[in-house]
């Protein structure tokens, strides 16, 4: 019969092993999927404007929306060719530019380890521990408590840190933040995150310019409509609007789905990431607390990057949060994690 010290230990409850290679690859793939289908989804809604416009402008519409079911639109075909080729250029626009405009649109001011030695120290002790070139250092004027790291790779990453968060958190749980940034550089995040984030911009931004289009279209259609004696011209039209109408509402909540989802899966893995460079979860877990324990808010924190910070910057997600709509996981759930870390 077996001793008590040969039977092993049930792990405790929640308690996830994390291999960190293993994490990385599999979140590589899994974002660049993601870019990929966002540039597709933005393919798929230009094919679908184009059409409308191609049905609404067409002497026929019956025929026009016929041959776009059966993807023969060539208005349809060119506005979709475009979106793919332009949502592939702007994401090469963000992979290189996207630090520039995340640390613009935050409002974040770059310091010296002059003006903010402690800030500097810290960053520079958890960029030796990942093993890692120190990133640049920048502040954001706002008494709210968040973070971030952007950049195009390790060797031109930043990390910006709010000013309420300098004068609330201790050394200890600053090192924590700033471990967990480092984390999100250390298993290029960054580069994917901030890509995905312009795609969903521009996704947004097409479906804002399609609904505004509608009245236009739905004008033409209706003018269209009564110089001609078809029925079914007329019924195309309204079918038409309707495909259209949908595309236009459900693309935008899609992409940001997707954007939501990178987010939640990306904060546990720096959590981890973190405390593997600090050695300490009490650290991130004091400054998690202090950070969901704060009620003030970022006013002016851009949305387009709101998935970039350690916590999101306009609501706090509890975990009956839907899953589906929170760019963060519930603060309750990152701690129980971090706790069975050991």
């Amino acid at each position: 019969m077996a001793s008590d010290a040969e039977i092993p230990t049930p792990p405790a409850a929640g308690l996830r092993r994390t291999d960190f290679f293993a994490a990385i690859r599999a979140n590589r793939r899994r974002t660049t999927l993601l870019c990929l289908g966002l540039i597709l989804l933005g393919g798929l809604l230009g094919y679908v404007i184009g059409l409308a416009f191609e049905v609404f402008t067409a002497n026929d519409p019956d025929v026009a929306l016929q041959n776009g079911l059966r993807v023969q639109s060539t208005g349809g075909l060119l506005a979709g060719g475009f979106m793919i080729v332009f949502g592939t250029l702007w994401t090469l626009v963000a992979l290189f530019l996207g630090d520039k405009i995340v640390l613009g649109l935050a409002g974040a001011k770059e310091v010296t380890a002059d003006e903010e030695q402690r800030l500097h120290n810290v960053v520079e002790e958890m960029a030796i521990a990942a093993g890692l070139p120190k990133p640049r250092v920048y502040v954001i004027e706002t008494p709210a408590l968040n973070a971030f790291a952007t950049g195009l790779k390790p060797e031109k990453a930043a990390i910006g840190v709010t000013r309420g968060l300098l004068q609330t958190l201790d050394r200890d749980e600053l090192q924590g933040v700033i471990g967990h940034e480092m984390g999100h550089i250390a298993n290029d995040d960054i580069v994917y995150m901030t890509a995905v984030g312009v795609i969903v911009g521009m996704v947004v931004l097409i479906a804002d310019i399609g609904l505004r289009s509608m009245r236009f279209m739905s004008f033409g259609g209706r003018s269209r409509s009564s110089s001609s004696s078809s029925k079914g011209g007329g019924a195309a039209a309204i079918v038409m609007l309707v495909i259209l109408l949908v595309f236009l509402v459900l693309a935008p909540i899609a992409a940001k789905l997707l954007q939501m989802a990178i987010s939640r899966e990306r904060e546990y893995l720096a959590d981890a990431t973190g405390v593997k460079f600090t050695r300490n979860p009490l650290g991130l877990i004091g400054a998690l607390r202090k950070i969901e324990g704060s009620d003030i808010r970022f006013e002016g924190a851009p949305k387009a990057i709101q998935h970039l910070f350690i916590a999101n910057p306009f609501k706090k997600f509890g975990e009956k949060a839907g899953a589906m709509f929170a760019t963060h996981p519930a603060v309750s759930q990152r701690i129980e994690r971090l706790q069975n870390l050991g």
